[in-house]
């Protein structure tokens, strides 16, 4: 996947984008940067990352388990899931 970098208020050299880029990976190891938004003000200069979308799993505790899906539940442990009172947020 390719990162768009947008650069405003002035000009990088590529030596500098590819510094920030790295500063991005070091801030965020193990997420991709889909954007860069780069605004220089002077000796000043804002960074915005924009990361990729990360899978979730849910992660349930179940009578003191921790359990992210029910692929292995046993029909005791499936009945028990089904009783549970859902609530909303």
């Amino acid at each position: 996947m390719d990162m768009e970098i947008n650069v405003s208020g002035g000009q990088l050299s590529q030596e500098e984008v590819q510094a920030y880029i790295a500063h991005g990976k070091r801030s965020y190891p193990g997420r991709s940067i889909r954007r860069m938004d780069v605004k220089l003000d002077g000796e000043y200069v804002d960074l915005a990352y924009y990361l990729a979308d990360a899978p979730f799993e849910r992660i349930r505790r179940i009578t003191g388990y921790l359990v992210g899906d029910m692929r292995h539940w046993n029909n005791a442990k499936r009945a028990e899931e089904g009783d549970r009172v859902k609530h909303g947020l």
